[in-house]
């Protein structure tokens, strides 16, 4: 064989193979991706995925909230401090607790038991009413 037909095989498709096949083959996969791209299965698929990563987050959430059903620290939370809606949520265990501020200062149930007073070091007495 001389060089000139050595090259020459080089560039001929082996023997039983047409030219043809490679690109034929080719067209083959462009059918099966275009038949894979049209499945809706797929989509439904990528939607179960996608729900799952949502309820993944959730439950993140849910596991980090201080008032969790789950969790057995007792827990006060304050909302709007100082404003005339503010509310108190107390969680002792599992009995939670919900108080709101009437919006008046000194106003509420129950009755005076006594009288403190402040003296001059800082310090606090207290005298409790004698009598009902």
């Amino acid at each position: 064989m001389s060089p000139r037909q050595g090259a020459a095989a080089a560039t001929r498709p082996p023997a039983g193979k047409a030219r043809g096949a490679k690109h034929a083959r080719q067209g083959g996969l462009r059918l099966m991706d275009d038949l894979e791209a049209d499945d809706p299965i797929l989509s439904v698929v990528n939607l179960i995925d996608v729900f799952l990563v949502i309820i993944a987050a959730l439950l993140l959430a849910v596991a980090s909230n201080p008032m969790n059903p789950f969790v057995q620290e007792d827990v006060t939370v304050i909302k709007n401090p100082g404003q005339p809606n503010m509310e108190m949520i107390v969680k002792k265990g599992e009995v939670i607790e919900h108080y709101q501020a009437s919006g008046e200062i000194g106003t509420g149930e129950g009755s005076r038991a006594g009288v403190a007073y402040r003296m001059k070091d800082g310090s606090f007495i207290y005298v409790p009413e004698s009598g009902e």
